[in-house]
């Protein structure tokens, strides 16, 4: 959808940088390896793999494996601070002595959401004492177009219907743990580091430059300037934009520069060497079983909530609300995930479709909605029920980025997965291995923040 500000933007030059991305990593030998904080970080590539298990053989084997990303399933979003840089402390150390059991080289992109949660600051300090030598600088790029996220002028934007909205003035700016009041991202970045990093210090990459004649050798220029472990912002309204800075950086990094990233999706996309591809037929993320489908959701954006409703007007499927002042105490909390399961396996056997949904109140007995210890409660509750499912069913969606991790992993016991695509766009599928309760099974990832409102219900009818 067009919008005045992206409009009003200067014309990209005739420059091909996407060629020049695809040459350089043919001849590079640097693997980037994805930190992901929840598993929607998938949702704009494919053909590449998911771990869940970051022991050294683990991921000795997928850094010797052919290809120039792979991705770790963190779920560390859903932690606390100090838990969630512990982990990415653990994950760096054994990649180091994986690197050096496979002969490899990598990076870090520390992938996390496109509307600014997560544990900025937190994790990247983490990353860079674990990796053992400074890095070059920090880049920090936060676009995903196929959400609706810009970055103009060092602003953050969310698409809402026709409008941009500074990402500070959103919803997602109130969250609970993540909230912040900063939507340019140099000011930000001081409001997030405690002004240990002041935003007259982070260096920026304008779109005027990337879509100006030799815009990569202006960033190979910027990327040389910056202080040793200073932060840089980059700019982006399109993949034109991404193409012609990671061809910079591919120039930067055939010299010896190494970076750490805070990205979003879309550059993980480019940093992949990836072309866009056409969402998947319903064939491909729903399985010819009797039977019907799984929905299961714990997001509790408003986003979400419409497309919950949206849904739920389709004659076939069953609305089973998880009333979450019920999973405060024990013993009704057992009682609650004894009727959802119940429920939702009636409805499957039936050949119906059982939407799980937790109650959209956002006081509750367990405290307010996006407080990480009420969400802990919520997710076991929600893997309970999908732990009860005994026959596999016709597909399973996810919604909610700490719902879809816990599923994916203490649900159905995934430990590695292959992205097959997106069933809609920034909705991705993976195919699910053979350790899992159902191996082979099609799992659709999808993000709270993600699609409009009858999407959801789209992607459900034509399964």
């Amino acid at each position: 959808m067009p919008h005045a500000l992206l409009e009003a933007l200067p014309p990209a030059a005739n420059c091909d940088h996407f060629v020049q991305v695809l040459q350089l990593l043919g001849r590079s030998n640097v693997k980037a390896v994805v930190l992901d904080d929840d598993p929607t970080g998938t949702q704009t590539v494919y053909g590449l793999d998911v771990l869940a298990d970051w022991s050294v053989a683990a991921l000795a084997a997928a850094l010797a494996a052919p290809g120039p990303v792979f991705f770790i399933l963190t779920n560390s979003r859903s932690m606390s601070g100090p838990r969630a840089a512990s982990v990415n402390r653990e994950i760096v150390a054994n990649l180091r002595k994986a690197a050096a059991l496979a002969g490899a080289e990598f990076v870090l992109v520390s992938r996390s959401d496109s509307t600014l949660r997560g544990h900025f600051a937190v994790e990247v300090l983490a990353l860079r004492e674990a990796l053992g030598a400074p890095v070059d600088g920090v880049i920090v790029m936060p676009a995903f177009f196929e959400g609706g996220r810009y970055t103009v002028d060092d602003v953050h934007y969310v698409a809402e219907g026709e409008l941009l909205v500074p990402a500070a003035q959103t919803e997602f700016a109130r969250d609970t743990t993540f909230g912040y009041l900063k939507s340019n991202l140099r000011e930000w970045i001081e409001e997030k580091t405690g002004g240990s990093v002041r935003s007259g210090d982070v260096a920026s990459v304008g779109i005027a430059e990337l879509r100006a004649p030799g815009a990569e050798q202006a960033v190979l220029g910027r990327l040389r300037a910056l202080p040793k472990g200073g932060y840089m912002v980059v700019n982006a309204a399109s993949y034109g934009d991404v193409h012609a800075f990671v061809h910079g950086l591919l120039l930067a990094e055939a010299e010896g520069r190494r970076y750490l990233f805070r990205t979003a999706a879309s550059f993980v996309r480019v940093r992949a060497g990836l072309v866009a591809r056409p969402v998947l037929s319903s064939g491909e993320y729903s399985e010819p079983v009797p039977g019907g489908g799984l929905v299961v959701a714990g997001s509790y954006t408003r986003k979400t909530t419409s497309q919950i409703e949206s849904l739920l007007r389709l004659p076939n499927t069953v609305a089973i609300e998880v009333q979450v002042d019920r999973l405060a105490a024990e013993p009704s909390r057992a009682d609650e995930v004894g009727r959802a399961s119940r429920l939702a396996r009636e409805a499957m056997a039936a050949g119906l479709h059982a939407v799980v949904y937790t109650s959209r109140k956002l006081e509750t007995a367990l405290g307010r909605a996006g407080d990480l210890s009420a969400g802990e409660i919520v997710s076991e509750a929600l893997v309970g029920i999908v732990r009860s499912v005994e026959t596999q069913p016709r597909f399973v969606i996810a919604k909610g980025g700490i719902t879809s991790s816990d599923i994916a992993t203490r649900g159905l016991g995934m430990r590695r997965a292959r992205i097959l695509g997106q069933a809609a766009p920034g909705v991705p599928v993976w195919l699910m291995g053979p350790e899992t309760r159902f191996p082979g099974m099609k799992y659709v990832v999808w993000p709270g923040n993600v699609g409009g409102p009858d999407a959801l219900r789209d992607v459900v009818r034509a399964a």
